[in-house]
């Protein structure tokens, strides 16, 4: 997710300085150990919006110590916020670093494929056990979102840990199939036909 979209939203809520809108965006999320987002991310994004003409500095807070730029959502910044809302979230499934690795382990032939996925199995297997230790700290009364978030972290384990069981009981079919080779395209220009 581009955080730009999460700042437009907390300044349609309402103006604030950068400091503010790293804690808010803390707080939505569930806190920084579920997404922290530093302070150079908030100010370099907030620089970025305002060349888009997404946000504008509405004034400078005045108080005991350094000022604080004031920001606020312009009307082509609700536009595009709310164009963000009614668009598909793509999930990137297809970038998996341990099918990678995976895949890897395979064409070099020099590491055992099972004790690759007993690996990983042993990982998340800790990892759920970890969201599931968390999502019990939530209280449901007033901290429904952040459950519903590690709900989602929680589905999402527990399916790669059943692709996990399907890619083992099909390793020596997979195996057995031909490695993957790139197609070789000659380099240079393309000679010339005569005719």
């Amino acid at each position: 997710m581009s955080v730009r979209y999460a700042i437009l939203g907390l300044l349609a809520q309402k103006p604030r300085h950068g400091y503010e809108l790293r804690s808010a965006f803390h707080a939505v999320v569930g806190g920084e150990e579920t997404w922290n987002v530093k302070p150079a991310q908030v100010y370099a994004t907030l620089s970025r919006l305002a060349e888009a003409g997404w946000v504008a500095e509405e004034g400078v807070e005045q108080g005991s110590g350094p000022e604080k730029r004031i920001y606020d959502i312009t009307p082509q910044g609700r536009q595009a916020l709310e164009q963000w809302f009614y668009s598909g979230v793509a999930p990137e499934h297809q970038r998996d670093e341990f099918f990678v690795k995976l895949m890897i382990a395979l064409v070099t032939g020099d590491v055992q494929p099972r004790r690759v996925i007993q690996t990983q199995r042993v990982f998340l297997y800790r990892e759920l056990h970890a969201v599931t230790v968390l999502r019990q700290s939530y209280n449901l009364r007033t901290q429904l979102a952040q459950v519903l978030m590690i709900d989602k972290a929680i589905m999402h384990l527990e399916a790669d840990l059943r692709w996990l069981d399907m890619v083992e009981g099909r390793l020596e079919e997979i195996q057995r199939q031909p490695l993957p080779e790139p197609d070789i395209r000659p380099r240079g220009r393309p000679r010339k036909v005569e005719v």
